[in-house]
Parts: structure tokens; C-alpha cells; sequence
């Protein structure tokens, strides 16, 4: 198997743009366009970005430093090894803050803009209250993000330069992985502060360092979630199911076992690899690249048959 390559800006459908830094995301693979994908897995990380477009920046009334504690930090770097075992990587490159892969697309807090927003945006949704919308309210402790209030032009300018594209495309690496193999298996991984993981015990009774979000069962075979579980105990880690995280819009959108694609999301205790104050990696940062490597391999030997 070769070595993983981004594909061409042709292959994305998403144009560089270079006033925005680069393209909006990369998908990672080790195969060329075209030739069918080497295992069912498709892993996505949507809040690994950490670029801030200059529209956004000149917006923001919070330090950029506060903004990106909301960043799921080097979890790209974690499974940095899976397209060489494989697995297809669909990765952000633009920050949550700007905007949300793990929302609808037009889940819009009303009292963010300036006037009316069209009939079809979402602005009450539970995501919605808590500030946490496709385009997000507040960051650091709820505090608001912006100084002043956005246009709805500035919100379809990131769902279209983002969003779509980056959906569009998990979206042909799903089919790829279905056509090739009869299923596809979408991990969407993510990490969680401390702060959250202290308030979840596992059964164990140990703090939690890992949480499986499979929609209390409905995104995946109940099968898969028992795999990842069984491997991540297997290499030491204390694991929840669904508490205090259960699955986001791409588990929820995307997990269909019944037209043979399961999605199952991963949360990691942000402890155990960084240093949430200085956001510097710790020596824990290498062994959870190992150890998603083992998992990966575990994930790409499944008999797919078995989750129908």
C-alpha cells in the first residue's frame, strides 16, 4: 500500500482560496482518485482545524487563545497513521469557531444577525440555545465570540466555502467504501476536556477517558460500538457509552446499519495527551497515536457481514 496523499482541489470539489489559508478540509487517503478504497473505514476529525480566516478575525472580540480551547487538538495527529492502514481521513482545516462541521448546516442563532434569516434556518435547536450553532455564539465559559452582529451573507459564505464541501465529500467516501465493500464504517472522532470526562464514571468505576456516541444504538451495529469497546478496555482505557456525549449531526446524519452505514463517534480525555492550559502535547500524545493504530487494524479486519 502506498503512502497516504491529499487529493487535488480537483478531486475535493473545494477550491484552495488562498485568502482563507488553504482549502476548508483534506481528505487523506492511500489510494488515487478513482481506484476503490482499501477498507470500509472512513474516520473523520471536524474540529481539528485550526486556521481563522482574516473575515472572521477582524469580527471576533474574544483573544484568539480563548478561541481555540473549543479546538479538538492533534486528534488529526492521532489518527494520523489510518489512511496507510486504509481508512479513508476527511479532516477540517478551519476552525469550529468558524464554523461547525458537527451541525445541520443552517442550525443559525436569530439573535446573532442582523435582520431576518431565511425560513429554512434552524435557530431552535438545543445546539442553538446553548450557543453552539453551525456559525458559534460564545467560546471560553459561554462568553460571546463576536463584537458585532454578522450578516447572513457572512453565515452561507462558511456553509458553502465549509460545510457543504466537506459533508459533500464524507459523503463520496461513504459510497466509495459501500460500492467497494458492501458497508461502510464511519468513525468521527473528537476529544473532550477534563472537565467533562471527571463527570462521567465509567463501569468501572474509573474516570472516563474514552466515550463511544452511537445514538443509544441507532447509528451502528451494536456489534461495532462492542468492538471499539473491547479494544480501547483491551489497551487500558476506561470507557463510556453515550454519557455525557452520544453522537453529534454526522453520527446522527450519517449512521444508517440499515442501508449499511454505521457511524460511531469518539470523545478523548483531552488530559491524557495534552496540557489543557498551554494546550502543549504530553508524552501521552504518542501512545494514543499507537494505540489508534491498533484500533484502526481492528477495525479494518471486522467481518462486515457480521454487522448486517
Amino acid at each position: 500500500m502506498s503512502a497516504w496523499r491529499p487529493l487535488s482541489s480537483e478531486e475535493l470539489s473545494s477550491p484552495p482560496l488562498e485568502t482563507f489559508g488553504g482549502p476548508a478540509f483534506e481528505v487523506l487517503r492511500a489510494v488515487p482518485a478513482g481506484a476503490p478504497p482499501p477498507t470500509a473505514l472512513v474516520f473523520a476529525s471536524p474540529h481539528s482545524g485550526d486556521l481563522y480566516p482574516e473575515d472572521m478575525v477582524a469580527a471576533v472580540r474574544l483573544p484568539l487563545e480563548t478561541l481555540r480551547a473549543s479546538e479538538d487538538a492533534f486528534v488529526d495527529r492521532i489518527i494520523g497513521g489510518a489512511p496507510a492502514l486504509g481508512a479513508a481521513v476527511v479532516r477540517a482545516r478551519f476552525a469550529r469557531a468558524y464554523v461547525d462541521l458537527n451541525r445541520e448546516p443552517w442550525e443559525l442563532d436569530p439573535a446573532m444577525f442582523d435582520g431576518d434569516l431565511p425560513d429554512y434556518a434552524q435557530g431552535r435547536t438545543a445546539r442553538v440555545a446553548a450557543g453552539l450553532g453551525t456559525i458559534p455564539r460564545v467560546a471560553g465559559e459561554g462568553r460571546p465570540i463576536y463584537g458585532r452582529k454578522l450578516s447572513f451573507d457572512e453565515a452561507r459564505t462558511r456553509v458553502e466555502l465549509a460545510h457543504r464541501p466537506y459533508h459533500d465529500a464524507l459523503d463520496r467516501q461513504l459510497a466509495a467504501a459501500r460500492a467497494a465493500h458492501g458497508a461502510a464504517i464511519l468513525i468521527d472522532w473528537h476529544s473532550m476536556p477534563a472537565a467533562a470526562a471527571r463527570g462521567q464514571r465509567t463501569k468501572g468505576g474509573g474516570v472516563c477517558d474514552i466515550v463511544l456516541g452511537d445514538r443509544f444504538g441507532a447509528a451502528c451495529s451494536p456489534k461495532l460500538t462492542a468492538l471499539v469497546e473491547r479494544e480501547l478496555e483491551a489497551l487500558g482505557y476506561n470507557v463510556a457509552r453515550n454519557a455525557p456525549y452520544a453522537g453529534g449531526y454526522t453520527t446522527e446524519h450519517y449512521g444508517r446499519p440499515a442501508k449499511r452505514t454505521h457511524a460511531l463517534q469518539i470523545e478523548i480525555n483531552r488530559a491524557l495527551y495534552m496540557d489543557e492550559t498551554t494546550r502543549a502535547p504530553t508524552d501521552g500524545l504518542a501512545r494514543l497515536i499507537a494505540d489508534a493504530e491498533t484500533l484502526t487494524r481492528a477495525l479494518a479486519g471486522m467481518e462486515l457481514s457480521a454487522l448486517r
